[in-house]
């Protein structure tokens, strides 16, 4: 199991769980649910934000929120 913010561009994973509370319902309202398919699409230049795909769309993440979710690698 990896952060979503250790996956590189092109990498895959599956949502696990979520580390921090406070922001887990932010992001269940964004698609980010256990169990969800997520792909990381890019990266900025600074490594801050990251653009992922979750349920159909695309989604940008401040790598703080990126580092609260787990995933499991395909």
């Amino acid at each position: 199991m990896k952060k979503l913010s250790e996956l590189h561009i092109g990498e895959t994973g599956t949502i696990h769980s979520f580390q921090n509370d406070d922001i887990f319902l932010k992001l269940m309202e964004m698609g980010c649910i256990p169990g969800e398919q997520i792909t990381v699409q890019q990266i900025a230049p600074l490594g801050d934000p990251i653009s992922i795909s979750v349920a159909g769309y695309q989604l940008s993440l401040r790598m703080d929120e990126a580092e609260s979710i787990f995933v499991t690698i395909e």
